[in-house]
């Protein structure tokens, strides 16, 4: 039979919140849940340039001792089949994407050719992926062709490019990092 002495049950649960008060004050966080509104993604997907591909970080956020958590959203414009599928590779951040609207076909593969770092002091290094390489993937070992309401999952390590996109495409990218290696917004 477990038995426990009030006092000393006061004792320890006062004791637990003041450390806990000590905690959230030197870190910050107060464990409160963001919201994104619709109209947060419209107005930042509403700043893409129709002509080119562009990645914005709408909130990067602590995930409380568990990472950092991030979202995005990217828009690609159309792109013909036939050209090298220009790729890139993050080495400690996993995505997962959320199709908005338009087609294209996602290619990944754990291999790319040409492939070089990215600027470690880069916007798209330190304000979205973390450390990342770019090149070309040649063999593709999975193609799929994404469409809205589709969702895909990117880990670390996998690089990923499209082969081709007949609608222009935009996606929300929910970013893992685990590391805290990209700066909070």
């Amino acid at each position: 039979m477990f038995r426990l002495n009030v006092p000393l049950f006061l004792f320890l649960f006062t004791l637990t919140t003041v450390q806990m008060e000590i905690i959230f004050a030197q870190s910050g966080n107060s464990l409160q849940a963001t919201h994104i509104t619709r109209t947060d993604v419209e107005n930042t997907l509403a700043k893409a340039p129709a002509n080119r591909v562009t990645d914005f970080a709408i909130r990067h956020v602590d995930a409380a001792g568990h990472g950092y958590l991030g979202l995005g959203v990217l828009h690609r414009p159309v792109l013909a089949s036939g050209s090298p599928i220009r790729a890139i590779q993050h080495h400690r951040q996993s995505e997962m994407y959320y199709v908005l609207s338009g087609t294209g076909t996602l290619v990944t593969s754990p291999h790319m050719a040409n492939s070089s770092q990215i600027d470690p002091t880069s916007n798209t290094v330190k304000n979205l992926v973390g450390p990342s390489s770019s090149g070309v993937i040649q063999k593709g070992d999975q193609r799929q062709l994404l469409q809205p309401g589709d969702v895909v999952i990117i880990p670390a390590g996998v690089a990923h490019g499209f082969s081709e996109v007949t609608e222009t495409i935009r996606y929300l990218v929910y970013r893992i990092d685990p590391e805290k290696l990209v700066q909070l917004k």
